[in-house]
C-alpha cells in the first residue's frame, strides 16, 4: 500500500511539473511559431533546388537552435512579467505566480535557453543569427519591458517577433531577400493584429485590472473590431504575390480563407455577443494560419511539382 502511494505522488509530481514547464514555455505558442520557420527552411530547399538529405546537420541546428532561442524569450516573458500574471485569471496558474519555480530559476532558464540557441544558430548563416535577434530583442526588451504596459502599439511591435520566423528557417539555407520569405512575413505580421485583438477581447477585464494597454481596453471593443476587419483585409493581396512561386492551387485555397475569416469579421458589427464572437474570431486565427503554412509545405511537395 506504501508503494502505491509513493507511486501516485511521484506521477503527480511529474505530472505537476510537466504542467508547470509546458506554462512557462508557452508551449502552443512555442509550437505555432516552431511551424513557420520549418516552412521558411522547405521552400529555401526547394527553389533552391536543395535537399534535405544534404541539408540534415544545417536543419537540425536551425530548428533546435530557434527553438531554444523562442523559449528563452518566452521564459523571460514570464519572468518579467510575473507581476501582472498573478492579476489576470488566465496566468495565475503558471509556476511564476505559483512559486512552483522560484524567480532565480526562471531567470536563469530563459538567458540558458537564450545563449545556447544563439550557440548553434552561429553554426547556420550569421543571416538566420540576425532574424532571430530581431524576433529576440522585440519580443523581450520592444515589447515585454517596454510597450506591453504602456501603448496600445504593443501588439504591432510584438507582431514583428513573429514576423520573422519563416526568415529565420529561409535564411540558414539562402539570402532572405527573395519575395517568398517576406511575404510570408507579411502575412504573419498582418495576422497577428486580429489574432491578438480577439485574445484581447476576451480577456479585456483582466488586462484592465492588470492595467495592460491592449487596445479594447483603452479604446473599447468597436474600435477593436474595426481594426480586426481592416487587419483582415489587408491580408486578401497578399496570396496574389505568390502566385508564381507556390502556384494557382495555393493562392485559391489561401484567399477562401482569407475571403471566410474577412466574413466573420464583419459579423462582429451585427454580434449581440461579443466574447462569443471574439473567441470565434481567436479560434479562425489559430487555425488559418495553421492551414496556411501547412499549405506551403504541402504545395511544394515532389508528388505537386
Amino acid at each position: 500500500m506504501k508503494v502505491e502511494k509513493a507511486t501516485f505522488s511521484y506521477e503527480r509530481n511529474n505530472s505537476n511539473l510537466f504542467a508547470d514547464l509546458r506554462s512557462l514555455f508557452k508551449a502552443p505558442v512555442l509550437i505555432s511559431n516552431v511551424l513557420p520557420v520549418f516552412a521558411g527552411f522547405w521552400l529555401a530547399l526547394h527553389f533552391t533546388s536543395g535537399s534535405f538529405s544534404d541539408h540534415w546537420d544545417v536543419f537540425w541546428l536551425m530548428i533546435i537552435g530557434s527553438t531554444l532561442v523562442m523559449a528563452g524569450a518566452l521564459i523571460l516573458n514570464n519572468w518579467y512579467d510575473v507581476d501582472i500574471d498573478t492579476v489576470m485569471a488566465r496566468t495565475m496558474k503558471r509556476p511564476t505566480v505559483t512559486g512552483n519555480i522560484a524567480l532565480n530559476t526562471v531567470l536563469t532558464m530563459g538567458i540558458v535557453f537564450t545563449v545556447l540557441g544563439f550557440i548553434l544558430l552561429f553554426f547556420t548563416t550569421i543571416e538566420t543569427v540576425i532574424y532571430a535577434f530581431v524576433g529576440w530583442f522585440t519580443y523581450v526588451i520592444l515589447y515585454t519591458m517596454w510597450a506591453k504596459r504602456r501603448y496600445t502599439l504593443n501588439t504591432v511591435i510584438g507582431s514583428i517577433s513573429g514576423a520573422v520566423t519563416p526568415l529565420i528557417g529561409w535564411a540558414a539555407i539562402a539570402p532572405g531577400f527573395h519575395l517568398v520569405p517576406i511575404v510570408l512575413a507579411l502575412i504573419l505580421f498582418i495576422w497577428q493584429m486580429p489574432h491578438t485583438f480577439a485574445i484581447a477581447m476576451k480577456k479585456c477585464e483582466e488586462y484592465k485590472a492588470a492595467n495592460v494597454a491592449m487596445l479594447p481596453v483603452v479604446h473599447g471593443f468597436q474600435i477593436t473590431k474595426r481594426q480586426i476587419a481592416v487587419y483582415v483585409a489587408c491580408l486578401l493581396p497578399l496570396p496574389f504575390y505568390l502566385a508564381s512561386s507556390l502556384g494557382i492551387t495555393f493562392v485559391v485555397l489561401a484567399t477562401l480563407l482569407n475571403v471566410g475569416w474577412l466574413v466573420v469579421s464583419f459579423k462582429g458589427f451585427k454580434t449581440k455577443d461579443d466574447l462569443k464572437w471574439a473567441h470565434l474570431i481567436f479560434m479562425y486565427s489559430v487555425n488559418y494560419i495553421t492551414i496556411l503554412f501547412l499549405m506551403t509545405v504541402i504545395v511544394t511537395l515532389p508528388i505537386f511539382r
